[in-house]
């Protein structure tokens, strides 16, 4: 267990593929992101680079999150938003240090209301 103020690199994939494993199996979420996912170990690489980015500044991570979600939008209630931050906390708090564990959480917050306000503002309204 590293004890620095720090997250380190090689603790984001582990972190990353116990939540998803969760996710997985989560009676509300498993099933959209089972719909929405073909390659786990796939989603795995990409999701550790994602972290690594947001957390470390590496760089690594080339994509659009935005525009991912976006196929998804219909499924993608504030319910389950809500319930992946739960996941999210809890993973994070049994595999982290406490001051890492919020940090992530308070960016996953973030995040996840920025793509929540992009759908709401890009979903086309019902006629």
């Amino acid at each position: 267990m590293h004890h620095d103020k720090r997250l380190h690199e090689d603790a984001i994939r582990p972190l990353v593929e116990r939540f998803y494993g969760r996710v997985r199996t989560d009676p509300g979420l498993g099933p959209v992101f089972g719909g929405a996912v073909a390659d786990w170990d796939d989603h795995h690489a990409r999701l550790s680079d994602f972290w690594s980015s947001v957390m470390l500044g590496s760089g690594r991570y080339k994509g659009s999150p935005v525009a991912l979600h976006m196929l998804h939008a219909e499924h993608l209630t504030p319910a389950l938003f809500t319930r992946w931050l739960t996941l999210w906390r809890e993973t994070t708090e049994e595999m982290l240090p406490p001051a890492i564990a919020l940090d992530m959480q308070a960016k996953a917050a973030r995040i996840a209301e920025s793509l929540q306000l992009a759908m709401r503002y890009r979903r086309p309204v019902a006629a």
